[in-house]
C-alpha cells in the first residue's frame, strides 16, 4: 500500500501535522477488528484516530500506521435496566412512565454530537449537557468527556473492547473502567480499541404522551447552564431546550466547530483543569474559582475521660479542589486573542483555554504558545498546567 496523501492537518480539528506512513480506514466493526489485528501483528508503530478533535501531531507526521475508525451505528439493546442510584426522578416534574433506563449501543466511529442528538430526539436524558463536543464516540470513555455538570461516566453501562495483548474482544463493565476526572483505565495503560459503547439513558417523558416538547432533562447541575435556562440548579428543563442552551454556550466560547470561524480551529480546551489540595488552593487569590471534589472530613471528638474502647477514625486524605485553568491563564496575563507575532497560533478570542490555528500554523507554533502559557501560569501560581490533547511526536 502506498503512503496516504492525507495529512493530519486534514484529519484533525487543529489542522496541523504531516502525513502518516500508512492510513487504514475501517468502516465496520468486523473490518476494524481485522485491521487492528493485522496492524498489531506487524509490530510497527500504530495510532488510533477517530474525529481528530483531541490529537495534535508533529509537522513531520507519524512514521507508522494510522487506524482511522469510521464505524457507524446506534441501536437500542435493552430496556431492562433500572435507573442508576442518584438518578431516580422525584417531584412534580418526574416522569410518569418508562421508569427504567434504556441502553443504546453506539459504534466507536459515530460522531459524538450525533449520539447526543439521537438521545434528545427520543426523549432519553443523560447526555444533553454534552452537546456540541467534537470527536467520535469511541473516545468518550477514554477521556471520560464531560461538560456542564455531566460526564459519560454517569451513563456508560459497558464498553466493548479489543484488547491489544490478547487480541480478544471483551466487554468491560462500568465498574471496571476506573473513571476519574478526564481519566479512565485506557489512559493508564490499557491498550486496545474501543469497538462500541453502551449507554444507560433515562426515558424522561413528563406524561404518557411521547413528545419531544415534554421530554425532561436530568437535574441541571451547573450554575451557568441553569442561568442560561432560567431555572435553579437541581431543576429539570425541557430536554431540547437544554441541548440548545449548551450549544449556544459552547458556541459563545468557540467550542462548537464552525468552518467559518478560526476560533473553533482547535482541540477545544487545551489544558486540563488542575486538581489540587485544599491547602494549596488557599494560596491562590480570593477570586480564583474553586470546586471542592470531596467533602471535608468531619470533626472527631475524643472523650476527655479516656473511656475504654474509645476509637477515633483514621484521617482521610486531603480534600481536593478543582481549579479553573481558564481563570489561571487569564490571571497570569494571557488575554483572549493573544498571539506571538509571526505565528499562526493564538489564544481564542472567545476563551483563554483554547489555543487556535488562525491559518497556516505549524505544530511547533501551537506547542510554542502552549509552553509560553504553561510557563506564565507556573511563575505566577506555582503549578504546571497539563495538556488535555494527545501529543504525537511533540512535547510540552
Amino acid at each position: 500500500m502506498t503512503p496516504s496523501p492525507r495529512t493530519f492537518a486534514e484529519l484533525t480539528t487543529m489542522r496541523v501535522g504531516g502525513a502518516p506512513r500508512e492510513l487504514r480506514e475501517a468502516t465496520t466493526r468486523e473490518q476494524l477488528i481485522e485491521t487492528a489485528l493485522d496492524v498489531w501483528g506487524s509490530n510497527e508503530p500504530w495510532l488510533l484516530l477517530g474525529g481528530g478533535s483531541n490529537t495534535i501531531v508533529a509537522d513531520e507526521g507519524f512514521d507508522g500506521t494510522v487506524i482511522l475508525i469510521a464505524t457507524r451505528g446506534i441501536s437500542e439493546v435493552s430496556t431492562s435496566f433500572t435507573v442508576p442510584a442518584g438518578r431516580a426522578a422525584s417531584g412534580p416534574d418526574a416522569p410518569t412512565s418508562h421508569e427504567g433506563s434504556i441502553v443504546i449501543r453506539v459504534q466507536a466511529g459515530e460522531p459524538w454530537d450525533d449520539v447526543v442528538a439521537f438521545a434528545v430526539s427520543r426523549g432519553l436524558a443523560g447526555l444533553e449537557a454534552l452537546s456540541g463536543i467534537p470527536g467520535s464516540t469511541g473516545a468518550s470513555p477514554v477521556q471520560n468527556i464531560g461538560a456542564y455538570g455531566q460526564e459519560v461516566a454517569d451513563v456508560v453501562s459497558s464498553v466493548e473492547f479489543l484488547d491489544y495483548l490478547t487480541g480478544e474482544v471483551e466487554t468491560i463493565a462500568v465498574s471496571e473502567l476506573g473513571f476519574g476526572y478526564r481519566d479512565s483505565i485506557f489512559k493508564r495503560g490499557r491498550l486496545g480499541i474501543v469497538l462500541s459503547v453502551d449507554f444507560a439513558l433515562t426515558p424522561s417523558w413528563r406524561s404518557d404522551t411521547v413528545s419531544d416538547a415534554t421530554a425532561l432533562s436530568l437535574p441541571i447541575a451547573y450554575p451557568q447552564l441553569a442561568d442560561a435556562l432560567g431555572v435553579a440548579v437541581g431543576d429539570r428543563a425541557e430536554l431540547r431546550r437544554v441541548r440548545d442552551a449548551v450549544l449556544e454556550l459552547r458556541a459563545s466560547k468557540g467550542m462548537v466547530l464552525d468552518p467559518t470561524d478560526t476560533d473553533t480551529v482547535s482541540v477545544g480546551s487545551f489544558f486540563v483543569n488542575p486538581i489540587v489540595t485544599e491547602s494549596f488552593a488557599r494560596t491562590l487569590p480570593a477570586g480564583a474559582p474553586r470546586y471542592p471534589l470531596e467533602a471535608p472530613v468531619a470533626q472527631r471528638v475524643m472523650p476527655l475521660d479516656g473511656s475504654a474502647g474509645t476509637q477515633v477514625a483514621g484521617v482521610d486524605g486531603p480534600t481536593l479542589v478543582k481549579l479553573s485553568a481558564a481563570w489561571l491563564i487569564e490571571a497570569a496575563g494571557v488575554k483572549r486573542g493573544f498571539g506571538v507575532p509571526g505565528s499562526g497560533a493564538a489564544i481564542s478570542r472567545k476563551h483563554t483555554l483554547a489555543i487556535t490555528n488562525r491559518g497556516g500554523a505549524t505544530s511547533d507554533d501551537i506547542m510554542g504558545l502552549a509552553r509560553y502559557v504553561q510557563a506564565l501560569v507556573q511563575s505566577h501560581f506555582g503549578l504546571i498546567l497539563q495538556p488535555e490533547p494527545n501529543l504525537i511526536g511533540l512535547e510540552i
